[in-house]
């Protein structure tokens, strides 16, 4: 384009988007994944609508949970803002060994994420929670698909989670189907609650659900790692990953780049910072009360302007 071309429109444009990252290292788009539950793409749309604020150019990718890794190892990808110690530690550990990808260090939200069955199943399968308990009223929980075996709702198999592995490590009588996703496992589990129906299924905090919903986490025999790397150890000697989940922090990870290349963006996403209780409560703002992404973000910027404001100055 011709500066004789350039309308006073697109002048004005490019004097605004100029000035948008004139105080910013780069002006090359910083590449923020998304996933599929609704925390996560919470996390990131505020951090992300954080480093707009401080004029960074910013993009959302939509990739999966584990295998973005491969992307953040290239620099195709530049930042995961929840990888769940519960669920990613393995993937993360191999992919900060690489030198390609560093931690940012913990959100400040705690993860839990294992079995859980609602409290009026307790009735039906005296014993709960002990994980023997379940296994020995596994019909309890069966559907027409997996009968005689209990049925266990497991998330979206882009989670990972090694509850395949579980089941068969501890011979248990329940049968691993997947939810599509986020939200057709909670929709699954509010249809199951309404109907006093059997349900035992993968809850995750922090969300919504352990609030809304009675109910308890099953007892598994105590995680190590240990348990997940060698098959010797734990109840069975000739597997691994007998044993319950890790419970942990929730992590941020970066491409080794990013330092470098948006020093002041490096910083401010080492020091965000959310609770879990902050975090539950947005994500039912969006899931239970109909808000949008966006709406929810904005919210809590306009009332927590003087904590982002502290990552980016």
């Amino acid at each position: 384009m011709t500066t004789s071309k350039l309308t006073a429109a697109g002048l004005a444009l490019a004097l605004s988007t100029a000035g948008a990252f004139a105080d910013v290292e780069s002006s090359d788009p910083i590449k923020l994944t998304t996933h599929d539950w609704t925390g996560q793409i919470i996390t990131t749309t505020l951090m992300g609508e954080v480093l707009k604020k401080a004029g960074y150019n910013v993009e959302y990718v939509q990739a999966d949970y584990i295998a973005q890794f491969a992307g953040l190892k290239t620099g195709d990808l530049h930042v995961a803002m929840e990888i769940w110690e519960t669920t990613g530690k393995e993937a993360m550990d191999e992919a900060i060994g690489t030198g390609n990808v560093v931690s940012a260090g913990p959100t400040g939200m705690k993860a839990i994420e294992e079995w859980w069955y609602p409290a009026y199943m307790e009735e039906r399968c005296p014993g709960l929670p002990d994980w023997e308990a379940l296994n020995a009223c596994a019909s309890e929980f069966a559907t027409a698909e997996t009968a005689p075996m209990g049925r266990y709702l497991g998330g979206p198999v882009t989670w990972g989670g090694f509850d395949e592995e579980r089941v068969e490590a501890l011979e248990m009588d329940f049968e691993v189907v997947h939810a599509g996703t986020d939200a057709a496992l909670f929709a699954e589990l509010e249809a199951a609650y309404q109907r006093q129906d059997p349900i035992v299924l993968w809850i995750y905090s922090p969300h919504w659900a352990p609030s809304k919903y009675k109910g308890s986490f099953v007892e598994f025999p105590a995680y190590s790692a240990e348990c997940y790397a060698d098959a010797s150890v734990g109840i069975n000697p000739d597997a691994a990953y007998d044993c319950g989940k890790p419970r942990g922090e929730i992590f941020k990870v970066a491409w080794s780049g990013v330092a470098d290349k948006w020093p002041g963006a490096s910083e401010a996403i080492n020091d965000f910072h959310i609770t879990s209780d902050e975090m539950g409560a947005m994500v039912g703002a969006v899931d239970l009360d109909g808000k949008t992404v966006d709406a929810v973000v904005a919210e809590w910027m306009a009332s927590n302007e003087s904590t982002w404001q502290g990552w980016i100055n």
